[in-house]
C-alpha cells in the first residue's frame, strides 16, 4: 500500500484517520492540505475515484463562493486553488480514494 493523508492540522477526522493506520502499522505520508495543497494529478486522480460533489466541503466558510460558480469546471478550478474548501482526510493508495473517515473502506485495501 502506498498510503497518503491528505488533512488540516486542526482537523479531527484527520487525525484519526491517521491514528487508524498507526495502529495497523500501516505507513502513510500525511500531508498538510493548507500548506502543501495536491498536485493537478493527485486532485485528478481521487475526483475519478470519489466525484467531486464528494470532496466539496459545504460546512467551509469560503463554500458560497464556489456555490456560485455555474460549470462544475470552474467550481473544481475554484477548489483546486483553495483547499480549504475541501473535505478532510482524503486518503488515497494509488488509483483508491476516499473523502472523510471511512474505516470500513480503507480495510478492503488491506
Amino acid at each position: 500500500m502506498n498510503i497518503q493523508i491528505f488533512g488540516k492540522s486542526k482537523c479531527f477526522e484527520t487525525k484519526k484517520a491517521e491514528r487508524y493506520f498507526k495502529e495497523r502499522n500501516v505507513k502513510f505520508q500525511s500531508i498538510d492540505l493548507l500548506r502543501y495543497g495536491m498536485s493537478n494529478g493527485e486532485f485528478e486522480s481521487v475526483r475519478r475515484a470519489v466525484g467531486f460533489a464528494a470532496m466539496v466541503d459545504e460546512r467551509s466558510k469560503d463554500y458560497p463562493s464556489l456555490a456560485y460558480l455555474a460549470h462544475e469546471y470552474d467550481q473544481m478550478a475554484k477548489a483546486f486553488e483553495n483547499p480549504k474548501l475541501l473535505k478532510t482526510p482524503i486518503v488515497r493508495n494509488g488509483k483508491l480514494a476516499t473523502v472523510g473517515f471511512q474505516p470500513e473502506v480503507w480495510k478492503t485495501w488491506e
